[in-house]
């Protein structure tokens, strides 16, 4: 118990230092949600009726389309698709990329690890939101070579 609380506590930590609205990490069977009790918005965003570069959301991840890869997080981090708030994504769906550019940054013990593409590809989708945790192996990002 005192470990869950502990656990608990520095999972709020890094909620607050690195201004996160949420963050949801499994160690081993267990899985802890925390969300931060932010104001609703006046109005709802609108939907979008269709997009179908969009990837559904659901608790487990859609089948991989054919001659799409997966490319996988290669430890556990936070992950950032700018490099800071407020600037643009490094990559976008839909956007071709060449060898060698980076995709997103992944934070681990305050070191940024910077993830490129190994080959010209087109990113058919971005699964993590920014600021995300990720595990080792969990799919980041579905490309389609060149």
């Amino acid at each position: 118990m005192n470990d869950d609380i502990a656990r608990i506590e520095a999972l709020t930590a890094l909620l607050r230092e690195f201004d996160l609205d949420a963050l949801k990490l499994r160690i081993g069977a267990a899985t802890y949600d925390l969300v931060r009790n932010a104001p609703a918005p006046a109005v709802a965003p609108p939907v979008p009726l269709s997009d179908s570069s969009a990837v559904p959301l659901s608790d487990s991840p859609p089948a991989v389309p054919a001659g799409v890869e997966k490319v996988l997080a290669p430890i556990n981090g936070i992950f950032y698709r700018s490099p800071s708030p407020g600037t643009p994504a490094f990559v976008d769906v839909g956007d071709e990329v060449r060898p060698g550019q980076l995709l997103c940054i992944l934070e681990a013990m305050k070191m940024m690890n910077e993830i490129t593409a190994e080959t010209a590809c087109i990113v058919r989708a971005i699964l993590p939101k920014n600021g995300d945790l990720v595990a080792r192996d969990e799919e980041m990002f579905w490309i389609e070579p060149l």
